[in-house]
């Protein structure tokens, strides 16, 4: 018997990406013969963070889908087309098992050239589908969902998949290594802040009011501000980056987190343990605001609104938690017990269940 092969369509951002190498490592650890290839464009991150990982990529043309009626409206029937055929040739050329589509303008070509021809896995990162998923979800043999209530039919609630280095992360352990490696104080509390890569406006501001506060109570500040972000003023026990490219490492030196709700934050904080106040991106459909509600109702977490963030606030909700190591702790065991450190290995073990039942020999 052919090795399994699997075809993933993650491409475009990060947030597509990274769990669709999650899945990629869950199965190689299930099947370690099997035969992982990656969709994806020219454009965005597929390029950069598929090859790092090890896996090959295969491009196809990218379909961008037009939100107002324009010159590529027009265009888009021939797009799509020419993808569609560069997808089936993939899957020929790989003797393609199934196809495992994580949303985003890859998934939809992979979803429509699939289509009556191999098995169709759909996984849903948001408590909202995007359109994509919508369509995949039609004709998929199974829909995996991050968090209940995506709207799609016959979801299985499965969780976010994450990187190893996350969800079997050892905080306490890597405390020390942790706050070495990014300069701060060796003992006390930490607050953790970080929104989007690019930065996030409303919690710059918030914790440069809040930063006197904090510092004069002890507890240190590690700051994301993002490229085109500002940090708060320089001053012993706050560090400000532009990015954090060890956020294991951010997170075993940390304490609480104050952030944005994009489903990959919210399942890794709930994954590692650590209370947080999240506050959900002010535009689009809402779906950042329900991505944390279940961490919030299990007692993991804060929802406040982009509008009502002021250093007040932060001070208001954080600086009781940070010295309260009761509250710290009770508040970490309900995010963790929230979220769904195993989301990976699920997402494989359902997607070889699928191939298995549709071959009848796996």
């Amino acid at each position: 018997m052919s090795p399994l092969s699997v075809v993933v369509a993650g491409g475009g951002s990060a947030g597509h990406i990274e769990p669709a190498l999650a899945f990629a490592d869950a199965v190689r650890r299930a099947v370690p013969d099997a035969r992982i290839t990656a969709l994806g464009t020219a454009r965005g991150l597929d390029s950069t963070l598929i090859p790092a990982r090890g896996y090959p990529l295969e491009l196809i043309p990218p379909v961008p889908l037009p939100r107002k009626p324009s010159a590529d409206l027009l265009r888009l029937p021939g797009r799509v087309r020419a993808a569609i055929a560069r997808v089936r040739a993939v899957l020929t050329e790989t003797s393609a098992d199934v196809v495992v589509g994580f949303g985003g303008y890859v998934a939809l070509p992979a979803y429509l050239g699939a289509r009556g021809r191999v098995p169709i896995v759909v996984h849903e990162a948001n408590a909202r589908a995007g359109l994509a998923n919508r369509v995949g979800a039609r004709f998929a043999d199974a829909v995996a969902v991050a968090v209940a209530g995506s709207g799609l039919r016959n979801e299985q609630v499965v969780g976010m998949p994450l990187r190893q280095s996350i969800t079997g992360l050892d905080r306490a352990g890597l405390r020390a290594e942790a706050r070495a490696h990014f300069g701060l104080p060796a003992d006390g509390r930490t607050l953790l802040v970080f929104g989007g890569s690019q930065g996030a406006r409303t919690l710059n501001s918030s914790i440069a009011a809040a930063l006197p506060a904090f510092i004069d109570a002890g507890i240190s500040v590690l700051h994301a501000y993002g490229k085109a972000g500002t940090p708060a003023k320089e001053t012993p026990g706050y560090v400000g980056l532009p990015y954090i490219d060890r956020m294991d490492l951010a997170y075993a030196a940390s304490d609480a987190v104050l952030g944005r709700c994009g489903m990959t934050t919210v399942a890794e904080v709930t994954a590692v343990g650590l209370p947080a106040v999240y506050v959900p991106l002010p535009i689009g459909n809402g779906e950042q605001a329900l991505n944390a509600a279940p961490v919030v109702a299990a007692g993991g977490g804060v929802l406040v609104a982009d509008p009502e963030l002021t250093g007040e606030r932060v001070l208001a909700e954080l600086l009781p938690l940070l010295t309260d190591d009761d509250r710290l702790q009770l508040m970490g065991k309900a995010a963790r017990a929230s979220g769904h450190a195993d989301a990976d290995d699920k997402l494989a073990a359902l997607v070889l269940g699928v191939v298995g039942t549709r071959s009848g020999t796996r």
